[in-house]
This record gives structure tokens, C-alpha cells and sequence, in this order.
């Protein structure tokens, strides 16, 4: 059983060490077999994707196809997995980045916005279920501290198995996901809680004097966390986010994760406070959502570790022999949490097509309890009392109820009266709406990346009346967009998962404006998996590139033998927009060249002859740091727009130096003037 609340990280580091080790050891032993961890790596990772495949091809969560595979393979049933150390170390690890992602994706906006249906619905659902349950126990006689110990395991819900289901029925924007969401918020919460109250149960806390220290301990880890994060973490993530490498970004995320966690750990407060805590830091950030996507492979693999070790500890033999004694707990729990999240639901004033959805989802025990479990059991608390046999109970009775958690749920449509059910939306907001979507997508022009042709294609769309959003992974891009008050998102628009959340088959089209061939193919193949039938627009550079991204699936390929940017508007505009109209709008924009009296000047004008399409209609740089400026320049070498001498940061002249080139135009309306550095002359 996971192990890691005890350790105070020391298992974060068991695994990669222990591997070294063993490599390092057969070395010097002169083995040439494979070394000890590879031959359970292996199977975790064949167990885990053929119990993904199966769960896809039976239409069941993965989650339950990883509990599933944990019990057959483990050493009650077939017993291929007898050693389960190895697992242990990395579900131990898909706990912290589980924690990781569900403090990325709150959000302290997200928070706020849901904080009536966190704090009050979610309270009055953990807190009643924790009386409840330890007032039954106490009344036949269970010791106080294990019912209040059971009483906090039952009270906590899968949040990761609800919110699939509702991801999965399209309700993740309804108004029950909306309050589902804010339950399970506050049961993750509270798990930082428990995990601090439960040593305090065993009498190992000190009494009420402990309990004081831990929660001081825990709220001045927090408040020093949150203050440092104002400080280093946000120029930390620009300069990274700046280089625009997935392998530095990625790098940078994780050590902040296991930094993070680690300092917690040290200071004697758990990894997951830690983990989760790091998270909400990212998630301040504007690089959250970029920081989400490069996080959930690493967090999908080791998260189905965490759920195949859970499988692993139920003993089949164990549920055949105590079948009646189990089956009775998962009885019991399930009615006692759908009645109190009812009256808790009901209580908020929710109808009972919300409320009783709700209940049903939420009536069975979540993935901390398991955390909670390994603590208490190891400090001598038990569930209801039962002594080391009320593990085996707690562990079948929540594997089974996780298993039948989609049964579950599917009961709310006959028992609402056979009624189709139709997702309550909030007062005030229209059906159909991006209701807490990172970017809005729906019926909109979505672009992936940022480069020359989008801005111009993305300027001209905005003066006639057609909306976009756009996707890069370039800081200054982003900024410029925020800037004009345009939908933005940094993120890797390569990602799946990224595209699936943001609804990306809801947007009109989508256009693919990455410079990078191999970016902009891979996008494509993306989008293609998520949004079969979505339109694709995109720019290919070669005969070949051009016939690739067809067979992709792009529907319009343009190249270099038409205007990008006008191409783009001629597929997207109205048909009440001329040409002439998209001709004048794009002209505000339009690339810009030396008179022939200019190129004659110098050699570097000469080399700047050709027409150069400015980067942006302001400064970039000045945009990032939050300043303004007077005038601004073209640099007649690579397009670059800076601020002039006349403007406190000189971002044009730095640049010039800065790059060594030499010759700039004026980006003024009406100026046609240019300047060299080096030999100073001006027309």
C-alpha cells in the first residue's frame, strides 16, 4: 500500500535511485541478464495499456480497467506481479502529479467563481458525512478516534473518475458539473487537512497543542510558497516560456512540482500539499494551461501505476470469503453518501434533476482515501474499528464501488421518470456557451500559432466582424493579443488533450499558422483525432509538405505562390465582404519596402530591398513589461517592431544592435523615411 505520507518524500527519490543502483551493481558484478526493476516495469506497462485498450473497446473509464488489471495480475489471483515495491515507488509519484494537475486546473479565479458551491456545498457534504458515519460506529461501540478515522475515508470521492464521466456526457459546463466539481474541490482540500488531523487521532500529535503547530506549520509553508511564488516563479516561467523548448519548459515544471513537494515534505507537512500547492502557483501564471499539457502524459502514466496498485492489494479470496461483510459496506456507504449529498445539494437550493445526478456520481470512495488509509493503518487506527481485516473490507468495498460508479450515475435518468436528461445551465448564460473553458472556441476562427500570416489574416478578421481566438507558444505574441483585448491561450496546441478540453470541434475552423513544418504536420494530425470533421486550414512550403497535409486532413493547403494571409481571408470572410474591402483591410498591415533613392544609400540597404510584413503593429517588448511608447520602427532585415529613441526602452535600437541589423523604416501612417545606424543617413 502506498506509502509516501509516512516517508516525508524519501520514497520520491527510491525509485530513480534504486534504479541506478541496480544498474550500477549488475555492472560491477558482471551480470548480463536485464537488471531487477525491468522485468515489473515491463509488465506495469503492458498491464496498464491493455487495460486501457480493454476498457476502450467495453467503453469503461481506464481507471477502472487500471483496478481491474491490479486485482488479476496481483499475487491473490494470476501473480505475475508478486513484488509490487516498484509500483509502490511510482504510484507514489502519480499521486503527487495527480495533486499536481487538480492544483493547475483550480485556479484561484475558478475558485472564486465557485466558491459558494466549494465551501458551503462542499462543506456541508464532507462535514455531514463525517458525523454521520462516526456517530453509527460510536453508537456500536468503535472507539472514537477510528470513526472519526473511517468517517473521513468514506467522506472523499474520485474526483478523477466523476469528472470523466461528466466529460464523457458533456456535462463537465452544466450546472451539475458545475456543482459536482465544487463538492469534490473541497474534498481535495480537506484531504491536506485530514492528512494533518489523522496522527492527531493515533495520539501522536500532541493533543490540541500539536494539532495549533501542524495547522501554523501548514499555513506558514502556504503563505511562504504563495509569496515566493509572486517573486521568482512568474520571470522564472517568461524566461523559459521565452526559448520556446518543450524539453526546458517540461524540465522546469516537473522541478518546480518536486520542489515544491520536497520543501513541504522537509518541513514535516506532506508531498501532497506540496505538489498540490505547485500546481496553484502555474495555474496563476499564463502558462498553466501549456504547463497542464506537458504535465498529463507523465501524469496518466503514473497515475494508472497508483490505480494498478491499488487493484494489487485486493485479494479475491479475501472478497469471496467476506463477500456478505463487503457487499454490506459498499451497501452502506453508497446509500449514506447519496442521502447526505442530497440534503446537501437540496440544501444549496439546486432542483432535483441537479441534485440527484450529483449524489449518485459522487457515492463511492475516492483515491485519497487510500493515502488516508496507508496513514492511519500504519499509526494503529482501522476502519470501523475492524482491525486489520477492515482494510481488506475498506479496499474491496471501495474498488467495487469505483467500479460501478458509471452504473451508478446512469441511475439518475430513470429515476428522474424516464426523462431525457438535459444539462441545467447556469442563470445567465446561454446555452451552448464556453462556460469554463480556458478559450473560447465555440463558432470561432481558432489559430494555431502566431506567426506573420495570422496577424495579418487575424487583424483584417477582426475589422470584419469575424471572430477568432488563437493558440501560441510565443510570450510577446500572446501579449500582443492581450494587448488588443483578442482571446488568447499559451499552450501547446500539439496536445490532445488540450484540444479535446477546449471543444475544439465546436469552432468554425481551424487554421494551423505554426512556421515550422514539422510543428504545423503534427498539428494537423492532432486536430484530425479530435475534431474529424473540423475544417483545416494551413500553409505548406514544398510540393511535398503540401501533399502530406492533405493526407493529414487539411482541407486548404496554401503556399508561398499565393498571399497566405489573403488566401486565409478569401476561405473565412463573409460573402457580403469584397475582396476590395479584405485588399483595404490587410493594406493597414501590408509588408513594407525601401524606395529605390533609399536602397541606393548604402550596401545595407541594398541587402533590405525585398519587402519585410512587420511582426505587429506595436512593441512587443514593451507590451511584455507592461510599459508604452512614443513612436515605432521596422527593422528592414527581419521585420522586428520597436519602440524609437524618443521612448523610454529604445527597443528598436537595441535590436538593431543587438542583432547587427543596421537599417529601420518608420511604422508610422504616412512615413515612408528609413535610417541606417551605421553610415546615418535618413530620406
Amino acid at each position: 500500500m502506498p506509502h509516501w505520507f509516512m516517508t516525508r518524500g524519501r520514497a520520491l527519490v527510491t525509485s530513480p535511485l534504486l534504479l541506478g543502483s541496480a544498474v550500477a551493481a549488475q555492472g560491477e558484478a558482471g551480470h548480463t541478464g536485464p537488471p531487477e526493476f525491468l522485468l515489473p516495469l515491463t509488465l506495469l506497462l503492458l498491464v496498464s495499456a491493455l487495460a486501457a485498450y480493454l476498457s476502450y473497446r467495453i467503453r469503461l473509464i481506464p481507471i477502472i480497467g487500471f483496478l481491474l488489471a491490479g486485482v488479476l495480475v496481483g499475487p491473490g489471483a494470476l501473480g505475475l506481479i508478486r513484488d509490487p515495491a516498484l509500483i509502490n515507488s511510482a504510484s507514489e509519484i502519480g499521486v503527487m502529479l495527480l495533486l499536481f494537475t487538480i492544483g493547475v486546473e483550480f485556479s484561484l479565479e475558478r475558485l472564486v467563481r465557485i466558491a459558494r458551491l466549494i465551501f458551503l456545498g462542499g462543506g456541508l457534504q464532507t462535514g455531514l458525512t463525517v458525523a454521520a458515519v462516526s456517530a453509527a460506529l460510536l453508537a456500536f461501540g468503535v472507539g472514537w478516534q477510528s470513526a472519526v478515522f473511517t468517517g473521513c475515508l468514506v467522506a472523499l470521492s474520485s474526483t478523477v473518475i466523476v469528472m470523466r464521466l461528466l466529460a464523457e456526457r458533456g456535462e463537465t459546463g452544466a450546472r451539475t458539473g458545475q456543482v459536482a466539481l465544487g463538492i469534490l474541490i473541497f474534498q481535495d482540500l480537506a484531504v491536506v487537512l485530514m492528512v494533518l488531523l489523522i496522527p492527531m487521532l493515533a495520539g501522536q500529535g500532541g493533543g490540541p497543542g500539536g494539532v495549533a503547530l501542524a495547522l501554523a506549520k501548514a499555513a506558514g509553508i502556504i503563505g511562504f510558497v504563495l509569496v515566493a511564488a509572486r517573486r521568482l516563479v512568474p520571470p522564472v516561467m517568461e524566461v523559459v516560456a521565452r526559448t520556446c523548448s518543450t524539453e526546458i519548459f517540461l524540465l522546469t515544471v516537473i522541478a518546480l512540482c518536486f520542489g515544491t513537494a520536497s520543501l513541504t515534505a522537509l518541513a514535516g507537512v506532506s508531498l501532497a500539499l506540496g505538489a498540490f500547492l505547485a500546481g496553484l502557483l502555474v495555474s496563476e501564471s499564463r502558462y498553466g494551461m501549456q504547463a497542464l499539457g506537458e504535465i498529463l502524459p507523465l501524469q496518466v502514466l503514473f497515475s494508472a501505476a497508483f490505480f494498478l496498485s491499488v487493484g494489487l492489494q485486493l485479494n479475491p479470496a479475501f472478497l469471496l470469503t467476506h463477500l456478505p461483510e463487503v457487499l454490506g459496506a459498499v451497501l452502506l456507504i453508497a446509500v449514506l453518501k447519496a442521502a447526505v449529498t442530497t440534503l446537501s445539494v437540496r440544501l444549496l437550493g439546486e432542483p432535483l434533476d441537479v441534485t440527484l445526478p450529483v449524489a449518485l456520481l459522487t457515492a463511492q470512495v475516492g483515491e485519497f482515501s487510500f493515502v488516508l488509509a496507508t496513514t492511519g493503518t500504519a499509526l494503529g487506527l482501522s476502519f470501523a474499528g475492524l482491525g486489520p481485516q477492515g482494510t481488506q473490507v475498506f479496499i474491496a468495498a471501495t474498488v467495487l464501488l469505483m467500479v460501478v460508479t458509471p452504473a451508478l450515475g446512469a441511475l439518475a435518468t430513470p429515476l428522474l421518470g424516464q426523462r431525457p436528461h438535459r444539462p441545467s445551465v447556469q442563470a445567465g448564460e446561454p446555452a451552448g456557451s464556453d462556460h469554463g473553458s480556458a478559450l473560447p472556441v465555440g463558432d470561432r476562427v481558432v489559430f494555431a500559432g502566431y506567426g506573420a500570416h495570422a496577424r495579418l489574416a487575424a487583424r483584417a478578421l477582426s475589422r470584419v466582424g469575424v471572430p477568432y481566438s488563437v493558440i501560441t507558444r510565443s510570450p510577446d505574441g500572446a501579449s500582443e493579443l492581450a494587448g488588443r483585448g483578442a482571446p488568447v491561450l499559451i499552450a501547446d496546441y500539439t496536445r490532445a488533450g488540450l484540444l479535446r478540453d477546449l471543444g475544439l470541434a465546436s469552432a468554425r475552423v481551424l487554421v494551423v499558422a505554426d512556421d515550422d513544418a514539422e510543428m504545423t504536420a503534427r498539428a494537423v494530425s492532432v486536430a484530425r483525432t479530435v475534431a474529424p470533421d473540423l475544417p483545416i486550414i494551413t500553409r505548406a512550403e514544398t510540393p511535398d509538405d503540401l501533399s502530406h497535409l492533405k493526407a493529414l486532413g487539411a482541407r486548404h493547403v496554401l503556399t508561398p505562390r499565393k498571399e497566405v494571409a489573403t488566401g486565409i481571408l478569401d476561405l473565412l470572410t463573409p460573402p457580403d465582404v469584397s475582396r476590395a474591402q479584405v485588399t483595404q483591410h490587410l493594406s493597414e498591415h501590408a509588408p513594407v519596402t525601401l524606395t529605390p533613392e533609399q536602397q541606393a544609400q548604402c550596401p545595407h540597404a541594398l541587402s533590405a530591398a525585398g519587402p519585410i510584413v512587420p511582426e505587429a503593429d506595436v512593441c512587443l517588448e514593451c507590451l511584455a513589461l507592461g510599459s508604452t511608447w512614443v513612436h515605432l520602427r521596422t527593422c528592414m532585415t527581419c521585420g522586428h517592431v520597436g519602440c524609437c529613441d524618443s521612448s523610454k526602452n529604445r527597443h528598436a535600437t537595441r535590436h538593431a544592435h543587438a542583432q547587427a541589423h543596421p537599417v529601420i523604416r518608420s511604422a508610422e501612417p504616412g512615413e515612408t523615411w528609413a535610417y541606417c545606424y551605421e553610415h546615418g543617413w535618413t530620406r
